[in-house]
């Protein structure tokens, strides 16, 4: 079978390069070893977004009194949970099956290994092999639960994010190693349903890679919802041999044993390159991730890399984005559309975290802005002031703005609080369009909304707040 365009993978980077480059006319096939969406719609995004938003309801209704509602016999049922998210992930994986069938892809099934210039071997699941060809091939295999030596997965008593999703009983107690946005939003939702969670981090602080204040919120936050969170802290070892795993914890103080009937490791995550062939093909990788320019070219001329196999940030919107970029590029190269496809700004790319309070960000922090030399306006808005998250019982966090005193630009936007993975966006046309500080104070904000906290936190910045 000949084809124009084949991508490797199907994932949130695999299928929208598909579906951009059958559109532009190609014919495409994408190859999948294992269920459609890849590990974002199957073991990722989807099904742990469906797994919150249950501890969410949960803990709405522990606290309906609040909001002037009774609720008696207030109860989970950790199966049904699971099975909720089971089947959000179940019906997203069907939807891309048919954007496939829509756009008059081929899918193939089986583990895919690059062969010589323009072949892929696909070994099928019963063991049966046959040789893809196409001019152009798209590598997107992704990523999957980096593995700590000292911290070896089971899958039963020390697993990943994937077993962490299913698991056939709720743990009483937890410790959950690393906090970055794999490990707080795991946190988060066994502590809401009842499991006593420890958290484990090697740095200073949680959430490291957020601005400083926004781990610190998060850090007090999650103290108040009753998780135990060590930092500077490192897992030497762990015994599995008892009924439960001990784990031995080197803190600044000494090393210390912690006890829980399961460990998660979130430490992050690596590349799937082995085994598909790049070193026979002299496909250049550094770092675990395969090498490629601006448009995701490899150094072999007809082979690119997106998603979390090559360089960029390891998050599904980078994925996508540069799978659809890439099909342009092919189709600019082939003549099907007649403009280059604009290379992505990987500096203005937005964080978002799911735990509760969520946590949103894009651009730099406070401490890289002040070390790029900039001199600052910082504003920060606290939702405790802003009457939508008052009414809504969501006062915690804020939103904090980072501008270049000199210019007004919109160096940095950094939010923890209810629903502020949807404000972030503003942030991120915001810098895009290369707007000031000027043009988000006479931007007139709808109130009364969570949103309008990014204009406040604008007008602390140039001393004109109102509403604090």
């Amino acid at each position: 079978m000949a084809y124009d365009v084949i991508v490797l993978g199907s994932g949130p980077g695999g299928y929208p390069a598909a579906i951009r480059a059958s559109q532009l006319g190609f014919k495409v096939a994408i190859i999948e070893k294992e269920s459609l969406g890849g590990v974002c719609l199957n073991w990722g995004c989807i099904p742990t977004k469906a797994l919150l938003k249950s501890a969410q309801v949960y803990e709405y209704v522990k606290h309906s009194n609040a909001y002037g509602i009774s609720a008696d016999n207030i109860q989970h049922d950790f199966s049904g949970v699971i099975k909720r998210s089971r089947g959000v992930a179940d019906k997203m994986s069907k939807g891309v099956q048919f954007l496939m069938k829509k756009n008059k892809i081929d899918v193939i099934m089986g583990f895919g290994k690059l062969k010589a210039k323009g072949q892929i071997e696909v070994t099928a699941a019963d063991g049966s092999k046959q040789i893809v060809e196409g001019k152009h091939i798209i590598i997107a295999t992704g990523g999957r639960a980096k593995q700590l030596p000292n911290l070896p997965i089971d899958g039963k008593k020390i697993v990943a994010y994937r077993e962490a999703m299913v698991l056939p009983t709720q743990p009483k107690s937890m410790i959950v190693v690393g906090s970055g946005a794999i490990g707080v939003e795991f946190a988060y939702f066994y502590n809401s349903m009842g499991t006593k969670v420890t958290i484990v981090e090697f740095l200073p602080r949680i959430v490291p890679v957020e601005d400083e204040d926004i781990s610190k919120e998060l850090e007090k936050q999650y103290k108040k919802q009753g998780i135990d969170i060590m930092t500077n802290a490192s897992v030497e070892s762990v015994d599995t041999s008892g009924n439960g795993v001990k784990a031995k914890v080197k803190t600044q103080n000494g090393d210390i044993i912690l006890e829980a009937d399961i460990v998660l490791s979130a430490v992050g995550v690596v590349s799937n390159i082995e085994n598909i062939g790049l070193e026979e093909l002299g496909i250049k990788t550094e770092k675990g991730r395969i090498v490629v320019d601006k448009y995701n070219q490899t150094s072999v001329l007809g082979f690119y890399a997106i998603g979390d196999c090559s360089p960029g940030q390891a998050l599904a919107h980078v994925a996508s984005k540069e799978g659809i970029n890439t099909a342009e590029f092919i189709g600019y190269n082939e003549k099907k559309i007649q403009h280059l496809p604009e290379a992505m700004d990987y500096g203005n790319i937005p964080g978002c975290t799911y735990c509760t309070p969520e946590i949103a960000s894009v651009g730099m922090t406070e401490k890289a802005a002040k070390e790029a030399g900039y001199e600052l306006k910082i504003g920060k808005f606290p939702f405790m002031a802003s009457g939508k998250a008052s009414a809504s019982g969501a006062t915690e966090g804020f939103v904090k703005v980072i501008y270049d005193a000199k210019y007004g630009e919109f160096l940095g936007c950094h939010m923890i609080g209810s629903n502020v993975t949807e404000i972030i966006a503003e942030a991120v046309v915001a810098r895009k369009l290369e707007t000031t500080a000027h043009e988000i104070l006479n931007a007139v904000h709808p109130h009364p909304t969570m949103s309008e906290a990014l204009k406040e936190a604008t007008a602390m910045a140039y001393g004109e707040a109102i509403d604090i």
